[in-house]
């Protein structure tokens, strides 16, 4: 699904997701499972910044990264994986101000990927949050840039550690198309076991895609 504003719930190359979680789970309680995280966890913390090996960080979106995040949605690469785009920079500072409201919710969680006081140059973030359930899906992009430096494994690696240990989710996807190979070897590299086939999975602009299924589950080795 592309949510209502089509703000960038992006998987490194597909489906946009508005991050409802699954209503299957509402009735967990009353089978006598206890909620995975607890309702709150999130929204009663402030997003924090999470540091990365080489001096990147992920640090929450801002205001003044309207402009990266409309370069993202005319990148071609980023528009052919992603199926995203941005159509000026109101609508670049509306997505921004979203991803705020959904850690609020507890929905979803995105990281702008920049150097200290510098310009956003990539993007991660957890799509699909179900605190209860335990699960999430990890997303990312990287403007041309910042590409070919390992940045999207350490993003994914660093994104993954602090969902798992820290937020304390069980299970991360990461999902890909079977026609991008750059992204099924960000997954491996960064843990994420490959777990089969989606056949038919997203309708790209070239039609439909098969997608590669990764996850990583809490205690699995990076």
């Amino acid at each position: 699904m592309i949510s209502s504003d089509g703000i960038p719930d992006v998987v490194p190359d597909g489906r946009a997701d508005a991050g409802t979680p699954d209503a299957g789970l509402a009735g967990q309680a009353d089978a006598g499972i206890p909620d995975v995280v607890s309702a709150g966890r999130m929204a009663g913390q402030a997003q924090p910044v999470l540091g990365l090996p080489d001096g990147h960080r992920l640090r929450p979106w801002r205001p003044e990264d309207a402009e990266a995040l409309l370069a993202a949605g005319q990148d071609p690469g980023i528009r052919r994986w992603n199926l995203f785009t941005v159509a000026d920079a109101a609508q670049a500072r509306a997505r921004i101000a979203h991803m705020h409201e959904r850690w609020r919710a507890e929905t979803g969680a995105v990281w702008a990927l920049a150097r200290p006081d510098g310009p956003a140059a990539g993007l991660a973030g957890l799509n699909d949050v179900d605190l209860a359930g335990g699960g999430a899906e990890l997303v990312y992009w990287l403007l041309p840039g910042a590409r070919g430096a390992g940045l999207a494994v350490a993003a994914v690696r660093r994104l993954a550690r602090w969902a798992l240990d820290d937020l304390g989710l069980h299970r991360l996807r990461l999902c890909h198309s079977t026609a991008n190979p750059a992204s099924c070897r960000v997954a491996e590299r960064a843990g994420f076991r490959y777990e089969g086939t989606q056949r038919s999975a997203l309708l790209h602009a070239d039609g439909w895609h098969d997608q590669h299924l990764h996850a990583r589950v809490a205690g699995d080795p990076e």
